[in-house]
């Protein structure tokens, strides 16, 4: 991580600076090991279960999994030192010393520990990881923590534990409130983004009718709707915030009320081993509800996964395969019947028997829903055979009805894959009457096309799959309805150029509805009702039935009522000319040239450069405006400086009422207390209530800031995107915007508000344990003051890192959800030209592009962690260490145990600066 992160802070990182990651940890080199293992769980063949998904990830990841387990046991059992060493350092402090360099033993058990704990809890990597053993690792925390209170409190252990199991019980219904508001405010999520992605898709037409502002009030609507969920939640969650912060008060009161009436002696060493076993128990009693439901989450999704991974797949057998001039006969089916719908008790198409030579040129003609395209489709292997045989000898190009275009350079599109071969590339374009719009492009054909070809007439993209096609050089080619979107002109001259010349040789079917394109076929096959009712050459089917004759007569109708409206348009058009308008050239009417024109459309963007531009990312620091924006957008900053006050005064009675406690207990049972033991929990109850109610606002505050932010910065982010003009829809790929509205939006809803709010609270308790050691042993300062130094020092040289690396996390993710939507999309195209490989290692390759920065995110945190860590380590080490050196007298013993209040935290000093920094 050094060379990255010292890399960072000379320039900004770019995605090719961030290491590979290892092959084990790549989709590339995981996906075919845990494949294997799915296989292998599902060897019966009986369908994918949760209980196999669960098999095969598990040995697929057995080792790490162990690892973990080793390092999360150690990672708990360490935690547990601090708690149960207090009370006799305490008591060493105190005179009580059994051999003379017990401190010191103490000093060095305290570090190992803090060190191992440090050391074990880096190897957490990702969430999933760790959490996956919170069932076990809870119930090994909380027994641990009640072996300790039993150790130093006796009986009075016994309260604390039905404290905990009561807080536990509180949480479960919280949890499942939060459990059921998440699901309510994903599906709302959905729903939205669902719209959003339909009106996106279909945003020419809301310009053109001016209906923005309608479509967006919808947007707005379902906000509401969502945000309604987004209140419950986050109040919700407020609540269980607020449970978090008073377990410790709760279960420490009912303990200590415990020992009041059992008689158990309250000495400063046994409250402070107990405070800081309390706050240990707060991550049990916290986690429970969330493991809980993480179990029951985790086990819906791998049903969902399961589910899925039990659908159909394509009938591998509906075809049988012919290796290339194995036989004479190109395609063949016998008695083929197939359905879409396997269920149904009518087949798509019924009784096929087709038979087809290498090189013929057939057609397949007839009404609209007569199965044409389902017999395309059956040949392709997408249509579910039910009964008969089906062969194909060679390899096959598809055209679909619908173009599908992907966005990215024309020349990749066309090569779809291939390598470039200059003169076969130009003869396919010349075909393709391509070669002169390409020509008065400034690029060329290196010019970037819109998401699905958007900057593309219709008739640009159905010439440039077709050029796709003939590139390939197949033996089969199936073209459905090619010439549907082209002008006469370029209609002759693709049948002619592609059909008839560069075909000729090749074995060829197309759909169309071109009658004068008929004549030529060797076949004609004409469909009715999911059937082949006519099959012939041209003349003899003309008069061997009615169906062809009905289709010939219907072309000729329709022909003749064009004719009859272009002859109006003329006479319009030569009366206007006559009134001065420009209306024909050449006494051609002028209609018919714009027509012609299909290069319009990315001419217009041509001599500007490319259309669709790369994602741009912010480089260098976040503007501080950015930051104050943010805080004041909603109420002007209000609710800002109350939370901000709230955690002020939720620190000074923090250190109040650990204070008190440490003055009201007597170092030893044979001192007098100053205060009783009645006065002293009631006072240290009252204070810890006014704390956590301190934490019930902040996180009521918090949740009402956070939710009106996002509201509002949705709805200004929303209002510029529907005022956009259409270039920006044009040059702007879907995915990102709708990755703005989902996944940034969800992190404004989510996530940014307790981030700040978690840095201000981190500032504030930095400031208030500052102000506690210059009060009670300025001699910490010593070491203090170059360890904070260190610390800002690590964070400046880490945060260049962290920041770019994040935003490459940003920018790499739209181009994964991209290629997924435009793979789906051409499933069937990219399934006809044997491409499934090469999409699926595309698909794999972005998400190894966007986990590299993502991992390493995650990895650069770990490294500035782990220094802070062990230099928290290192600090909370010289503290004890100033503790057992100083004589006796010259720290108020009031204040010895005051300084180790940083040990009731977190058990082992925690609190100290350097992890309030790193949080």
């Amino acid at each position: 991580m050094w060379p990255l992160i010292a890399a960072a802070t000379k320039k900004p990182l770019d995605l090719t600076d961030v290491p590979q990651l290892d092959s084990h940890d790549s989709v590339i080199g995981a996906f075919p090991k845990f494949k294997n293992r799915l296989e292998s769980a599902d060897s019966e063949g009986n369908g994918v279960t949760s209980l196999k998904l669960v098999t095969a990830l598990f040995f697929s990841n057995w080792k790490d999994i162990l690892w973990t387990a080793l390092f999360a046991f150690t990672y708990t059992v360490a935690s547990y030192v601090g708690p149960y060493l207090i009370d006799t350092f305490v008591q060493y402090l105190n005179g009580q010393r059994e051999f003379k360099a017990e401190g010191y033993l103490l000093v060095a058990a305290f570090f190992v520990a803090k060190l191992v704990e440090c050391l074990s809890q880096r190897r957490r990597v990702g969430d999933f990881s760790w959490y996956m053993h919170d069932p076990w690792i809870v119930v090994l925390q909380v027994a641990l923590a009640l072996l300790i209170l039993y150790k130093t409190l006796g009986l009075a252990s016994i309260a604390a534990f039905v404290a905990t199991i009561l807080v536990m019980l509180a949480n479960i219904p919280l949890g499942k409130m939060l459990e059921k508001f998440q699901d309510k405010l994903m599906e709302s999520k959905d729903t939205r983004m669902k719209a959003t992605s339909e009106i996106l898709r279909n945003m020419r037409i809301l310009k053109l009718q001016g209906w923005e502002m309608k479509f967006l009030s919808k947007i707005v609507g379902l906000r509401s709707v969502e945000e309604g969920w987004l209140k419950r939640f986050v109040y919700t969650n407020a609540m269980t915030a607020f449970v978090f912060f008073v377990a410790p008060s709760f279960v420490s009161a009912a303990t200590f009320g415990a020992c009041r009436f059992l008689g158990v002696p309250l000495e400063s060493g046994k409250i402070l081993s107990a405070l800081a076993t309390f706050r240990i128990l707060q991550e049990p009693i916290y986690n429970l509800p969330g493991t809980i439901s993480m179990i029951a989450q985790t086990k819906v999704s791998l049903d969902r996964i399961a589910a899925f991974l039990r659908l159909d797949d394509l009938q591998l057998d509906a075809i049988e395969k012919l290796p290339s001039g194995s036989s004479k006969t190109a395609i063949e089916i016998a008695d083929g019947n197939f359905s879409w719908d396997m269920s149904s008790p009518t087949a798509t198409l019924k009784d096929i028997n087709l038979k087809v030579s290498h090189g013929m040129s057939v057609a397949v003609c007839g009404m609209v829903g007569s199965g044409k395209s389902s017999l395309l489709s059956c040949l392709l292997g997408e249509l579910p055979k039910i009964s008969g045989t089906l062969k194909l000898c060679g390899t096959t190009a598809y055209v679909a009805q619908s173009p599908w275009i992907q966005s990215g350079k024309i020349v990749d599109n066309i090569l779809f894959g291939k390598e470039m071969d200059r003169d076969k590339y130009d003869k396919v374009l010349e075909a393709c009457a391509l070669k002169k719009e390409l020509e008065i492009l400034s690029l060329g054909d290196q010019t970037v096309i819109g998401e699905w070809g958007i900057n593309l007439s219709g008739g640009q993209k159905h010439r440039i799959q077709i050029a796709r096609a003939l590139y390939q050089d197949a033996e089969i080619y199936l073209f459905d309805d090619p010439f549907s979107t082209v002008d006469a002109h370029t209609r002759s001259h693709l049948f002619k150029e592609v059909l008839q010349n560069k075909l000729r040789s090749k074995t060829v079917i197309y759909v169309t509805h071109q009658v004068k394109f008929l004549p030529a076929a060797d076949l004609i096959l004409v469909m009715k009702g999911g059937r082949i009712v006519q099959a012939g050459k041209y003349n003899d089917i003309l008069n061997s039935g009615t169906d062809f004759m009905e289709l010939v007569d219907a072309h000729k109708k329709a022909l003749s009522a064009l004719d009859t409206v272009e002859a109006s348009l003329v006479s319009e058009r030569t009366t206007s000319e006559g009134e001065g308008d420009i209306g024909t050239t050449n006494g051609k009417v002028q209609i018919e040239e714009h027509q012609g024109n299909e290069s319009g459309k990315v001419d217009d963007v041509g001599p500007q450069g490319q259309l669709v531009q790369e994602e741009e990312r912010e480089k260098g620091q976040v503007g501080f405006s950015v930051y104050w924006k943010y805080i004041t957008t909603a109420y002007g900053g209000a609710l800002t400086r109350l939370i901000v006050r709230a955690m002020i005064v939720f620190q000074i009675y923090q250190i109040g009422s650990n204070y008190w406690m440490a003055w009201g207990s007597p170092m030893s049972a044979d001192i007098k207390p100053p205060v009783g033991r009645f006065i002293l929990i009631i006072v240290y109850l009252g204070l810890a209530i006014t704390s956590v109610v301190c934490v019930l606002a902040i996180s009521m505050l918090l949740g009402t800031a956070g939710y009106k932010t996002a509201t509002l910065l949705f709805e200004k982010m929303h209002l510029c995107i529907f005022r956009a003009p259409m270039s920006f829809f044009d040059s702007t790929p879907r995915g990102r915007i709708l990755n703005r509205a989902s996944t940034d939006q969800s992190a404004v809803d989510m996530d940014i508000p307790y981030q700040v709010a978690a840095f201000a609270f981190s500032v504030i308790q930095l400031l208030g344990i500052i102000a506690v050691m210059s009060q009670v042993a300025w001699q910490i300062f010593i070491i203090f003051i170059p360890v904070v130094a260190t610390c800002i020092w690590y964070q400046q040289y880490y945060i260049s890192s962290a920041r770019e690396l994040s935003r490459l996390v940003g920018v790499c993710k739209a181009p994964v959800i991209q290629n997924f939507a435009e793979t789906i999309l051409g499933a069937t195209t990219i399934r006809s030209f044997d491409q499934e490989k090469r999409f699926q290692d595309t698909n794999m390759a972005l998400t190894d592009s966007y986990s590299r920065p993502k991992f390493h995110v995650a990895s650069a945190m770990e490294w500035l962690f782990f220094r802070l860590d062990l230099l928290s380590s290192v600090t909370f080490a010289f503290s004890l260490f100033i503790l057992i050196s100083i004589p006796v007298g010259v720290i108020h013993p009031d204040h010895e145990s005051e300084l180790l209040r940083g040990t009731a935290n977190n058990g082992l000093g925690d609190s100290f600066p350097p992890q309030g920094q790193a949080h």
